[in-house]
């Protein structure tokens, strides 16, 4: 039995006859496997202590993923999270510092409150657009006035966005990013980019990634989510923010000594996985329109443009999105409801388009048998 397989077996789902089902995982692009090739390399990186700054693997990494951003340094640390945190605090070093965040942002809703609680960092929010946006007119008016005035209130120093953002994968172009640093810029504030799927981004929108972070001062990205490797994400920025960001990693407990046994993986990611994520996309956009035709299940398919959709069921729906998702765990089909009334699905590399049309067909018989069995009941 494989890992794959193991995995299957923890979660439940083996027959009793001892055969495996199918399993289509579609809860996030974080449930993949390491390639072949990724395990290959981790087996044979190259390996140092890299507290004391001498593991070659992940001076390699860092130096890639610096040029591929257009930032002079980079740093590996386990965990986005981390990379966030990491980089609010370096911005924000004075406690009672304020950060202008959007209310949908991954930083602010899923992490723990970890500004606040570590950094003493206080959130502004402003409410995010359903394009993943905020509006500029309402992101200056959240910034606080400086002079004499500036006594009674914290202290803006960082603007922080999502690319792509988490309202379903929508990409944020240049040129928003663009308007946000100079205003940024103009204040004397800091950008952070939330890249943790800045390569999703790039590739629907046809963009550079270093065009499309060519305003930010810090960006971190996710090497776990749709480069599909184990473990890992990449800040970048300044020589003097990734000095200060490092020292901040071994506060957090983020030092790890061979950490080249995880870059490896994370450069496989990078040279063998970036160029596929258009396949994603394209396997995304056929789950959505497909579960938009489904009665009882709607798709704002403007809104998928990249490897995530959500689905909404129908307000007379005779099931909720919870049941439905038990449901389909009978097929092998695995997403996340987020809400009582909606649900999730993410693409990745280990999803083809075999799958989600097995996929598609599970979610109209699955559909049609709870709605035939609430209407007998």
């Amino acid at each position: 039995m494989n890992s794959g397989q193991l995995s299957e077996k923890m979660m439940g789902l083996v027959l009793a006859n001892g055969e495996m089902k199918r399993v289509v995982d579609v809860r996030s692009d974080t449930v993949t496997k390491p390639t072949d090739a990724m395990r290959v390399a981790m087996a044979q990186a190259q390996v140092d202590d890299d507290v004391l700054c001498s593991d070659p693997t992940a001076a390699t990494l860092q130096q890639q993923m610096a040029k591929i951003m257009g930032k002079e340094a980079a740093l590996f640390v386990p965990s986005g999270t981390m990379g966030n945190l990491i980089s609010v605090l370096v911005h924000c070093e004075v406690r009672g510092s304020e950060v202008i965040v959007g209310s949908n942002s991954h930083i602010h809703v899923y992490e723990n409150g970890g500004i606040s609680t570590i950094g003493h960092v206080y959130p502004h929010l402003v409410e995010n657009e359903t394009d993943g946006t905020m509006d500029i007119k309402k992101v200056e008016a959240a910034i606080r006035p400086s002079g004499g005035d500036d006594m009674y209130y914290a202290t803006t120093r960082l603007i922080c966005i999502e690319n792509t953002h988490a309202n379903g994968g929508r990409c944020i172009t240049a040129e928003y990013t663009d308007k946000i640093g100079e205003l940024a810029k103009h204040h004397g504030l800091k950008l952070h980019v939330d890249g943790a799927r800045i390569f999703n981004a790039s590739t629907a929108l046809g963009v550079p990634v270093d065009r499309l972070v060519q305003a930010a001062d810090s960006v971190s990205v996710c090497l776990s989510k749709g480069l599909g490797a184990p473990v890992g994400t990449v800040i970048v920025g300044s020589h003097e923010f990734i000095a200060k960001a490092k020292k901040l990693r071994k506060t957090l407990g983020g030092g790890m000594r061979q950490v080249g046994v995880l870059c490896a993986a994370g450069l496989i990611a990078l040279n063998d996985m970036v160029g596929r994520l258009r396949e994603d996309h394209k396997n995304c956009r056929i789950l959505a329109e497909s579960l938009n035709a489904i009665d009882g299940f709607h798709v704002r398919l403007d809104a998928v443009e990249t490897n995530i959709v959500f689905v909404d069921l129908s307000v007379d729906s005779a099931f909720g999105a919870e049941e439905l998702c038990e449901a389909m765990k009978e097929k092998g089909i695995l997403f996340m409801p987020v809400g009582h009334m909606r649900f999730r699905l993410v693409t990745h590399h280990q999803i083809s388009e075999d799958d989600v049309r097995y996929a598609i067909a599970c979610f109209r018989d699955i559909s049609v048998r709870l709605q035939t069995r609430r209407k007998i009941t």
